[in-house]
């Protein structure tokens, strides 16, 4: 992948306790001067309300760096959350890494 790019990839469940080791992951890539940055779930099991804040959190990050902030791999349960608080029209969520791949780093 080009340079620009960061990608990260947390596991397990994204709730209260993970949000401080993911915010200083994407802190990291974001001062590194990522350019593009994303957030792969395929091995997240569940999204609680505290994750999907700091998905957001992330994302008011990232576009205040100048950095874009894009989501792949989201399983159903994550996929019906994004759907019922409307996140999936916040982010650009992408199937699988291939999707991402192909459409914005083509």
């Amino acid at each position: 992948m080009d340079l620009g790019v960061q990608v990260i990839e947390p596991s397990g469940i994204l709730d209260g306790t993970q949000t401080t080791a993911f915010r200083q992951q994407v802190d990291v890539a974001l001062d590194k001067g990522a350019k593009i940055l994303l957030i792969d779930l395929k091995d997240i099991t569940f999204v609680d309300s505290s994750g999907l804040g700091v998905l957001v959190a992330c994302l008011k990050n990232a576009r205040t760096a100048g950095c874009q902030m894009y989501v792949c791999s989201i399983n159903d349960q994550i996929r019906m959350l994004f759907e019922l608080t409307s996140m999936d029209r916040v982010f650009e969520i992408f199937e699988d890494r291939a999707a991402f791949e192909t459409t914005v780093l083509k």
